[in-house]
């Protein structure tokens, strides 16, 4: 996907908030398009050698000089240097290409009412939630999300939680050219480090929480607590900096803002006060600024994420009443708390993103509020591969606090040995808790298996994959949705 209006602009044009190093070339030289994929490169194209975690983009550089790119930019020079291209040594080509691909799509940030949503758990639900709040209040609201990106209602499939600044500016252009006036946006821990967001503009900045989560690419908590605030840090004096005061690091993440410093919480002062009134399968009942609203969506966690989205449009200057009126009919984002109810025997399905140890607690300790004594709780669960393996025994084990059965199962093994990653997972099932857990490696299989230990009103819970319609093996990404395949156990075994 491109913008409609075909964009030709001098390299000089796209450097002046770029640090330069080194300069070898024509300045004037026409660029036509950006990339970072060496096999895209083509006249009038510019390169960007990035070093990823995986591969240094400087090793194709001469692939992209071959493919005719007129302009590459790097961190180190190579060492024969073609004539006719244009060489630019920068300190860093990620915060380079944010700057110049902001230049290239004319800053769209600066045109629209950009307001990002950062932190472990929460950020699609909140940022698709203030998307569709700001939809029925009459605007054209761009989308940016884990989920998936829209303009207006127009679906354009995610591939990351924050796309690279390429893609990001490129979207925010086409939202500005449909007329959008706001656009909300998941910013990613990786995408503050990675500078996919260095050169945007944005008039606020929500947190949610934080929690054990991609360490296997930070290192550190500590690391990863500096990214999510990096975010925050960024922030102009504009802007406010909208944060949940009951997470231990909610005041953290104001520390170093120049952005107007907000708060909400549920337990405690703050510049956007709820009280949990009731919490039941029916969906939430919350007094909000001193207002009751009964709200459809279900659990603590969604309270607070009504309340970020609540303080956020009333600071954008949104009437609250208005505001709370809007919020109390939404549903939440696709596989978030999503259920799926069988016609024979009332068993609730539950399909959930839960992937953190966190978000897997927050799901089972709202299923524990709203169950019946006489329920059971069946749960699948597995850990994704090549991600954080520190988190697989710490979920197993949740798992089994929360629930009468569980079926640990695959889930996204991506590279790694499927049977590996449950092996981990099972070292943290403790022996009291082994009678009650199986093994199942085959997803559609643990599947079946959980819907034909339920019994009548039962509750199954399907955790990790939530709105992903994929399952990742080797590379390969075959269909997979637990939706679907839990709706098809229901019928096949009658549930």
């Amino acid at each position: 996907m491109s913008t409609d209006k075909e964009i030709t602009l001098p390299l000089f044009a796209l450097l002046a908030d770029v640090t330069v190093t080194s300069q070898h070339g024509p300045t004037d030289v026409p660029v036509q398009a950006l990339t970072l994929d060496s096999r895209q490169a083509a006249p009038g194209f510019v390169f960007f050698a990035l070093r990823g975690a995986a591969t240094d983009g400087h090793l194709f550089v001469p692939k992209a000089v071959e493919q005719g790119a007129s302009v590459v930019i790097c961190e180190d020079l190579p060492a024969d240097l073609q004539a006719g291209t244009a060489y630019v040594q920068v300190p860093d080509s990620g915060e380079a290409m944010a700057h110049m691909a902001a230049a290239f799509y004319g800053h769209p940030s600066r045109s629209l009412q950009l307001i990002g949503v950062t932190g472990t758990n929460g950020k699609t639900t909140c940022a698709t939630l203030l998307h569709k709040m700001l939809r029925e209040l009459g605007y054209h609201t761009g989308l940016l999300s884990t989920v998936q990106n829209q303009i207006d209602e127009q679906v354009i499939p995610a591939t990351h939680t924050t796309p690279d600044a390429i893609r990001l500016n490129e979207l925010l252009a086409r939202m500005v050219e449909a007329g959008c006036t706001h656009a909300c946006m998941e910013v990613s821990s990786h995408a503050v480090v990675q500078h996919r967001i260095t050169a945007l503009r944005f008039v606020g900045g929500i947190f949610t929480n934080l929690t054990h989560d991609h360490l296997d690419y930070h290192g550190t908590f500590d690391n990863y607590l500096k990214a999510k605030k990096g975010f925050f840090d960024m922030l102009p004096k504009s802007a406010f900096a909208l944060t949940n005061a009951d997470d231990k690091r909610g005041i953290v993440m104001l520390q170093n803002t120049a952005a107007r410093r907000e708060t909400y919480s549920l337990r405690s002062a703050a510049t956007f006060r709820g009280k949990l009134l009731e919490n039941a399968v029916h969906g939430l009942h919350l007094e909000v600024d001193g207002q009751e609203v009964q709200f459809r969506l279900i659990g603590v966690f969604n309270a607070y994420n009504l309340l970020a989205v609540y303080g956020a449009a009333v600071l954008l200057g949104e009437e609250p009443q208005e505001v709370l009126t809007i919020l109390s009919g939404l549903l939440s984002a696709p596989g978030r708390f999503e259920p799926v109810l069988s016609a024979h025997t009332h068993v609730t399905g539950i399909v959930d993103y839960a992937h953190t140890p966190d978000a897997l607690e927050n799901v089972l300790n709202t299923i524990a509020d709203i169950r019946q004594p006489s329920q059971q709780v069946i749960t699948v669960v597995g850990c994704g591969g090549n991600r954080d393996g520190g988190k697989r025994p710490i979920m197993a084990n949740l798992a089994c606090q929360g629930s009468d059965h569980v079926v640990l199962t695959s889930d996204n093994p991506r590279f790694e040995d499927p049977l590996e990653i449950l092996s981990q997972m099972q070292a943290g099932v403790k022996t009291q808790d082994l009678p009650k857990v199986e093994t199942i490696p085959d997803r559609r299989e643990a599947i079946r298996r959980a819907v034909e230990l339920a019994g009548p009103n039962d509750i199954v819970l399907v955790a990790g994959k939530g709105h992903e319609t994929y399952q990742e093996v080797r590379g390969v990404r075959a269909e997979f949705d637990d939706k679907q395949v839990l709706r098809e156990m229901f019928e096949l075994l009658e549930k």
